[in-house]
């Protein structure tokens, strides 16, 4: 047991005072904490602009205008006469859409026919398109069905029947656990996450090729001061204090500083994390043992970052995902650690709803622990 907490010692104080550790698993974090969640501050995109031709010149088509430039989604950046001018307008990406309504819109609408208008978006950027597309087919079909209600009531049709006939299924649409259906409440926690592992894996793994990781294992006259086991659990210990004061700011201070709905508590959070940090931990000294010197795990894990954050299963599904990317994926702590964190955080979930990632992280655990410590064992033999 001394000899466990001579190494523990020891760890936290270089990772304290190891500048390239310390600026990894300290300054990093400091940097993205504050950097990284800036772009999405705004959650949804609002007030696309787009250009009009209005070539039937009505009442019915001026008010589909002025709806769509009210709307939270569209802004009418300009009405045009012809359809040249407007497609300069999107090549000098002044708009990002054209919407087209023809000559004849409103009387085909009277007479109870399609009057179909045309969209052009940018594609290029699916969240633009996305935004749009959204915003004016949502206008499109109030118009389309307070035009069919009036008709209707002309006809002599009492107005609660032809409401329920334009729209005899009314939707109302919940966004549960992302009510401002946000791109940040959805990117950050996983983000977070990922973050998280990145810094921890290449700070132990400098931490395991810098100059003095061996200097506390033995005594002035050569005697062992720890075995692998109590050397490896003495390590991890050290980065789970660590871990214990960043990832409350991470994953609860972070959230409520940026707005990101949160449901879970603090407690199953941070038993969720000790699993989730003696996996990531023991893969870095695996990391630190396989390339021996500080370049290569940094290039090493600078290039496996953007391949651990496609088999997140955020970015890209897990259902759209071939059986060995799936396969890939589950080595890599994130994976299951960011199912379970979201669900414990984002989703009010308890530890008893996330058995299959608490499972997994458990597993892991033991399994890059074992092989630290043989590794450990056979460095030392």
């Amino acid at each position: 047991m001394s000899g466990m907490l001579i190494i523990f010692r020891n760890e936290l104080r270089r990772i304290l005072t190891l500048w390239p550790v310390f600026s990894v698993m300290v300054v990093a974090l400091a940097i993205y904490a504050l950097l990284y969640p800036q772009p999405y501050r705004a959650e949804v995109l609002r007030r696309t602009s787009v250009a009009i031709v209005d070539q039937d010149q009505t009442v019915t088509s001026r008010d589909l205008v002025r709806r769509l430039d009210a709307s939270p989604d569209v802004a009418v950046a300009s009405v045009l006469p012809d359809f040249p001018e407007a497609r300069r307008s999107v090549f000098a990406r002044e708009v990002s859409g054209i919407l087209v309504l023809p000559e004849g819109f409103e009387r085909e609408l009277l007479r109870g026919n399609p009057s179909p208008i045309a969209l052009y978006a940018d594609a290029s950027y699916f969240l633009v398109y996305q935004r749009v597309a959204l915003g004016v087919s949502a206008i499109a079909r109030t118009v389309g069905a307070e035009v069919e209600m009036r008709r209707l009531i002309g006809l002599g049709i009492d107005a609660p029947i032809a409401r329920a006939a334009v729209n005899p299924m009314p939707l109302t649409t919940i966004p549960l656990f992302n009510p401002q259906e946000g791109y940040a409440s959805y990117v950050l926690p996983a983000a977070f996450i990922l973050i998280l592992q990145q810094t921890l894996l290449i700070g132990v793994g400098l931490l395991g090729t810098l100059p003095g990781a061996d200097a506390v294992r033995r005594t002035p006259d050569g005697r062992t001061i720890a075995g692998p086991f109590a050397v490896v659990a003495g390590k991890l210990l050290a980065y789970l204090a660590l871990e214990a004061v960043i990832l409350p700011l991470y994953l609860v201070v972070l959230p409520s500083i940026y707005g990101i709905p949160r449901l879970g508590g603090l407690l199953p959070t941070l038993l969720f994390a000790v699993p989730f940090v003696l996996a990531t931990g023991a893969l870095g000294l695996i990391v630190a043992a396989a390339f021996r010197t500080p370049l290569a795990v940094q290039l090493v894990m600078a290039a496996l970052g953007l391949p651990f954050f496609f088999l997140s299963g955020f970015s890209w599904p897990f259902e759209a995902m071939p059986p060995v990317a799936r396969w890939l994926a589950l080595p890599v702590p994130s994976t299951a650690a960011i199912d379970g964190f979201v669900s414990l955080g984002q989703m009010g979930a308890t530890l008893a709803d996330i058995r299959g990632p608490i499972l997994t992280l458990l597993a892991l655990s033991l399994v890059y622990g074992v092989a630290a410590i043989a590794l450990e064992k056979w460095r030392n033999a």
